[in-house]
């Protein structure tokens, strides 16, 4: 028996680990122009700048959610095929 699941299907935590993907680039993105001035020498940014990268760490967990996710709904989906 072939399993029902669609290839191009998403799963339950699929569009958290996306949107998690994006905003630790974004963090990530912050993370290089707010360092990058002190190698360079130039004026620093802002401090709410500093406060930008921590999108890094926000995109981080909410693709870990978003893994934990899909991983309990793999779970659930175990149980009730038994």
């Amino acid at each position: 028996m072939r399993d029902k699941t669609q290839t191009n299907s998403a799963a339950p935590g699929d569009r958290l680990v996306r949107a998690g993907a994006i905003v630790f680039f974004i963090g990530a993105v912050a993370t290089l122009v707010t360092v990058a001035p002190l190698f360079l020498g130039t004026t620093p940014f802002p401090t709410y700048m500093f406060g930008l990268s921590m999108l890094m760490a926000v995109g981080f967990l909410m693709a870990g959610a978003g893994v934990l996710r899909s991983v309990a709904a793999g779970r659930r989906q175990a149980r009730a095929g038994r």
